[in-house]
């Protein structure tokens, strides 16, 4: 079936972020850049992916400033900022007088303050609630619409699954949610294994032995902030 819509383009369509950059690049990249920070007090940084962005400040006035003209900016190309996602937090280290404690999520993370292994203040990075438990109950799903596939077949399809999220989500401070999603996997695969057949169950002393011969990929970080 064929749409042509007149207003936006499509949830999750592979033409909107390419949209997205070429529309904000004028919109919002250069206006940033050549307008805004040149006008600052402090350091500032755009952070952007597609039509998802955070800006950053040093200084809190500047932030304050920025925040009352941004909207007139869009809303002069006839956008608008998301109203649930839009808001100006303190996100200033904890240690000293006047630090904060405040997270945020951006891109599927919860951006938040913690202690490295040496005892010092950074930022650091998990999987937001929400995009795990979205995460693993579509992967749940999946498994219980092909749960009648041959084997081999579901688990060509797993592995792509959970190694494209350890992709994306295997990043330095994250081996907790990482290992929670693996976790998971496992029982969700194992219990729709077991309902193929009612009289042969899938027990976890005979899945174990599956997945020896079909082993799921193991929870890996694959962007090392250290190194």
């Amino acid at each position: 079936m064929i749409s042509y819509p007149e207003d936006g383009t499509p949830q999750g369509g592979v033409i909107s972020p390419l949209l997205s950059n070429i529309y904000l690049h004028e919109v919002l990249d250069k206006w940033f850049e050549t307008e805004i920070k040149p006008r600052l007090r402090g350091r500032s940084e755009l952070v952007r992916f597609a039509d998802d962005f955070t800006l950053v400040f040093e200084v809190k006035s500047d932030a304050e400033r920025v925040t009352a003209v941004l909207a007139k900016r869009l809303e002069r190309f006839g956008l608008t900022n998301h109203p649930d996602k839009t808001r100006l937090i303190d996100f200033s280290s904890p240690k000293g007088k006047g630090g904060s404690t405040n997270t945020f999520d951006f891109l599927g993370f919860t951006h938040y303050w913690g202690k490295s292994r040496y005892g010092k203040w950074i930022p650091k990075r998990k999987t937001a609630k929400d995009r795990l438990k979205r995460s693993i109950r579509k992967v749940h799903l999946w498994c219980k619409t092909n749960r009648h596939e041959p084997v081999a077949m579901q688990w060509k399809t797993l592995c792509r699954k959970v190694q494209g999220h350890y992709n994306f989500f295997g990043v330095t401070f994250n081996s907790r949610s990482v290992n929670m999603f693996f976790e998971q996997i496992k029982r969700s695969w194992r219990k729709w294994l077991d309902r193929r057949n009612r009289e042969k169950h899938m027990t976890w002393e005979k899945y174990n032995r599956l997945l020896e011969k079909y082993p799921l990929p193991r929870p890996r970080i694959m962007h090392s902030y250290v190194a």
